[in-house]
C-alpha cells in the first residue's frame, strides 16, 4: 500500500494541487483538500474499478472535494449572513461561487455534447437563437425561412436537446454511482 501511495503521490501530486487551486483559488485551501482528496484515494482504492485511468479517477475524486468544500462554505456563508441580516446589515453578494459556476460549466458541457444530437436545422436554429443571440426574425432571414418555421424548429429543438440531455444526465449519473 505504501509502494501505490507513493506512486500516486508522484504522478498525480502537482495535478491534483493544481486542478483544486485553480477551482478555490486560496493555496491554503487548496493543500488542505489535496490531503483530503489522499485520504478518500486511500480508504477507497480497493474499490477502483479500471473503467477510467487512475488519474481520471483521481481528479473525480478530487472535484467532489472540492464540491463538498464549495457546500460547507456556503452553509456557513448562509448561517453569517441571516446573523448579519438579524442585526440590521444588509450585505448580499450576487457573485457566484465555485461551485455554481463548476454546476454551469459541467451543464453547458452536457450542452454542448446533446446539441450533436439535434438535427443539422435545429442545431442551425439553436446557435444562432441562443449562442448568437440573434431574434426570430433575423435567423429567418439567414436560414431564408419564415419566422413560423424557425419558431417551430426552435419549439422542437429545444424540447429534442431537453430530452437528450435529461437522457445523458441519468445515463452518466449511473455510471458515477
Amino acid at each position: 500500500m505504501d509502494a501505490l501511495f507513493e506512486e500516486i503521490y508522484e504522478k498525480y501530486h502537482l495535478d491534483i494541487f493544481q486542478f483544486l487551486f485553480y477551482l478555490v483559488r486560496d493555496r491554503h485551501k487548496a493543500e488542505d483538500l489535496t490531503q483530503e482528496v489522499y485520504i478518500r484515494v486511500l480508504k477507497s482504492i480497493d474499490r477502483f474499478e479500471h473503467r477510467s485511468s487512475l488519474k481520471t479517477w483521481i481528479l473525480a475524486i478530487a472535484r467532489n472535494v472540492a464540491i463538498d468544500h464549495f457546500r460547507k462554505e456556503k452553509t456557513k456563508r448562509n448561517f453569517f449572513m441571516s446573523q448579519l441580516e438579524e442585526k440590521g446589515f444588509d450585505v448580499q453578494d450576487h457573485e457566484k461561487i465555485p461551485e455554481e459556476i463548476a454546476i454551469q460549466k459541467d451543464e453547458i458541457r452536457l450542452l454542448y455534447r446533446c446539441l450533436k444530437a439535434c438535427t443539422l436545422d435545429q442545431q442551425t436554429v439553436l446557435i444562432a437563437r441562443f449562442i448568437q443571440d440573434l431574434s426570430i426574425a433575423e435567423t429567418a432571414e439567414i436560414l431564408g425561412w419564415t419566422e413560423s418555421k424557425v419558431k417551430t424548429t426552435q419549439h422542437r429543438a429545444i424540447r429534442n436537446l431537453k430530452k437528450f440531455m435529461e437522457a445523458t444526465s441519468e445515463k452518466e449519473g449511473g455510471q458515477h454511482e
